[in-house]
């Protein structure tokens, strides 16, 4: 009988999975935004490497509306673990590709990341990329397999999926394929935070309550940012919130919260029913489909 407690576990099968990874691709790339599911990726990199050179590139998609203290921190800890930093921008993209600018209110780069990352994808040839998605977040992330496939085109097709028993990941893909990977899939927010409780994992200083210029968005408090479009009627207000996921200041709503601490952060989410996605990430809500169409097309 083991004697691994649950987060013993999960570590477990993490690692197992980043040396799959290692071991079966040559050109492993971990996405990495600064967000506390790829802090942790970088963690487990560590325990799984160390005192080795962790082997894969970090990649970072810049929208340009990310949240300066993410960005800062994104710098401090990739030079603190030494590995390699590839940032490619949307805005590059948007230029390169003559795309359309979205527009509104709040206007997301989120759709547009797609294309930069298949651009990144082909100019480095990474065969496979390794991402913090978890099964818990979203429906369409719950349909995915750990070792997710994509076609030359990076597109993803939720019927064609391989089976994955016993722990068995097939990862033989042809030329211009890609593998994307999900080590934590089967992790949950709580057990993210346990673990970086248990580990005493640094975050950056948008996950503790703070206070901060927001606007309400149907109820949803939307950072004041120099990317909005505010119109006349709407009105400023300095809120105590914190983020329960980070993505774009344009996206992402955050939550009223006095959780200075871990502890006080587990409490929260402890007593909430709804996933962090749920509750804060407005680009999900276009369509009741929004996360799959955006993955089958590229999307992460």
């Amino acid at each position: 009988m083991s004697t691994l407690n649950y987060l013993d576990q999960l570590e477990s099968e993490s690692i197992y999975i980043l040396r799959e990874v290692a071991g079966q691709f040559e050109r492993p790339a971990l996405l990495f935004s600064g967000g506390k599911d790829s802090i942790v990726l970088a963690h487990l990199s560590s325990k799984a490497f160390r005192p080795g050179k962790i082997p894969f590139t970090f990649v970072h998609v810049d929208t340009g509306h990310n949240f300066p203290e993410v960005l800062g921190f994104r710098d401090k800890l990739v030079n603190q673990i030494e590995v390699d930093l590839v940032v490619r921008k949307v805005e590059d993209t948007i230029k390169t590709r003559k795309l359309t600018e979205p527009k509104g209110k709040f206007p997301s780069r989120n759709w547009l990341q797609t294309f930069t990352l298949l651009d990144t994808i082909e100019e480095f040839e990474f065969d496979a990329c390794i991402g913090g998605a978890r099964r818990d977040e979203e429906k369409a992330r719950a349909k995915e397999r750990i070792f997710s496939v994509r076609d030359e085109f990076g597109q993803w097709d939720p019927k064609l999926q391989r089976p994955e028993l016993w722990n068995i990941f097939n990862g033989r893909i042809h030329k211009g394929e890609n593998v994307r990977v999900f080590p934590i899939s089967n992790w949950t927010e709580l057990d993210v935070w346990n673990y970086i409780q248990r580990e005493k994992i640094e975050l950056p200083s948008i996950y503790f309550s703070h206070e901060r210029e927001v606007i309400d968005l149907n109820g949803q408090w939307i950072a004041n940012s120099e990317y909005a479009a505010l119109e006349s009627d709407d009105i400023i207000t300095t809120k105590r919130i914190r983020y329960r996921t980070v993505g774009d200041m344009t996206c992402t709503a955050a939550v009223e919260s006095d959780a200075i601490t871990i502890d006080g952060v587990i409490d929260e989410i402890l007593a909430t029913r709804i996933s962090e996605r749920g509750e804060t990430r407005i680009d999900d809500r276009v369509t009741e489909a929004a996360m799959e169409d955006r993955k089958k097309g590229g999307y992460f």
